[in-house]
Order: structure tokens, then sequence, then C-alpha cells
């Protein structure tokens, strides 16, 4: 048996074969595995779970059906920061603190999305504390929502703008901020997304950081098993 990992699909209905790509994954991969983790971004965006639209349903049926065999956990992404237990009981998923942490065959382990390690990233940071804040979440639950997909994507929009401008170093996660979760957690192997950088990178002596990768161009899962940890590509 093992554990996979999956983050930042961007699942949208402008893209099927990323959605087709998916729910092939489902019915093979992830049926087979004694627990799947999907590390924030499933969706390419989440205004609510009270207007969940019918390709939002489709992809909760789908994952209900695949938790009667696989456990399935999720961790919000900076795109579906918003998804919540409604929608989570709907595809029977169990939603996590942002920052978890696991044994992992022996290994102590600490997963996230990973946009919170991108610390040099200051203007997001700082939209990232006020859109978490309880009172805003709950103002922008009370709108109808057209509005909020109207906000949801103005701020998209600006957020693709000035990534234009931001260095690879600054739209990365800081190698302080990761060793110090590390220490904090004491754990000594981390797996995020968010980067869309996949790979193995070592830390220091003992501490190593794995990425999932992106669901852009191909599908993309971590495999986890006694025997190690393997980044596998899925063609569309």
């Amino acid at each position: 048996m093992s554990v996979l990992f999956i983050g930042d699909l961007h699942l949208s209905e402008d893209h099927p074969y990323i959605t087709d790509c998916f729910f092939h994954f489902l019915q093979t991969h992830a049926q087979k595995a004694e627990a799947l983790y999907i590390l924030g971004d499933l969706f390419e965006v989440w205004v609510g779970d009270d207007v969940a639209e019918p390709f939002a349903i489709e992809v909760a049926e789908k994952l209900k059906a695949i938790s009667r065999y696989t456990k399935i956990y999720f961790i919000n992404g900076n795109r579906d920061f918003l998804l919540s237990h409604r929608y989570a009981r709907q595809a029977g998923m169990k939603i996590l603190d942002e920052v978890h942490t696991l044994d992992l065959y022996g290994k102590p382990t600490v997963i996230l999305h990973g946009d919170s390690l991108c610390t040099l990233d200051e203007d997001y940071q700082k939209f990232r504390e006020f859109r978490n804040k309880a009172w805003v979440k709950w103002l922008y639950a009370s709108l109808p929502g057209g509005i909020r997909r109207a906000i949801a994507s103005k701020i998209r929009n600006k957020s693709k703008s000035s990534n234009q401008y931001k260095t690879t170093q600054i739209m990365d996660v800081e190698p302080s901020a990761v060793k110090k979760l590390m220490q904090q957690t004491n754990t000594v192997q981390m797996i995020h997304g968010h980067t869309h950088r996949p790979g193995y990178n070592q830390v220091d002596e003992i501490r190593e950081r794995i990425v999932v990768g992106d669901w852009y161009e191909q599908g993309s899962m971590l495999e986890v098993s006694q025997d190690g940890a393997t980044l596998h590509t899925l063609p569309f």
C-alpha cells in the first residue's frame, strides 16, 4: 500500500482534459491507495460551498465514490481557501489544518499547501493575512454569489499581472521559513505544492522538502510507500 499526494490541479470547466485526467487518476491510482492527500488548489477558484456549481458537484461525487476505498484529506490552497466542511462532506474528504504533521512510514512529516512559506513576497503575505481574518470571510460569504465571483476574478487578474514583475526567488519558498517550520514541528520531511516546481530538495543533512507538481501540462502525483517517495507524471 502507498499514500498519495497531489495539489495544484486548478480544476475548472474550461480545461476538461485536466478533469478527465483527474477522474482517471481517482479510478486507478487513488482507489488502490491507503490515503490521498490533496494539498490545496483543487479548484481554480472557490467562492463558497453554498454556490458550488454542477461541475464542482460532479467532482464531489467522484471523490465520494473513491472515499469508500481510500481515506481522503484536504488542505486549503490559496485559490480554494474558502472551501469548507459542507463541500468536504459531499466529497467524502476531511479538511486538515493548514499545517499538518503525520508519521509517514517512520518519517515525521509536515504537509501544507506552501504559500505561507513564500515569505519574501510581502504583498501576498499581507493579503493572505487579511483574507484569513474571520470577519473578512464572514463578510465575503454574506455577498451574493455573482458579486463574490466578480471579486475573485478581479483578485485573480491582479495577481497574474503583479506576478509578471516578481522574481522567481520572491515567488518560491524561503529556505529559512522552511527550516524554521520543520524545526517547530520536529519533522525531517516536508511535502507541499503551490510553487509548481516539483522535485526533491535537501534542506540540511537530515531534512528533505518534496514539492508536488501542478496539473497544467500533465497530471502529477507523489507516491510514498515503505520503499520511499516517488514523483510520477500522468499524461493527459
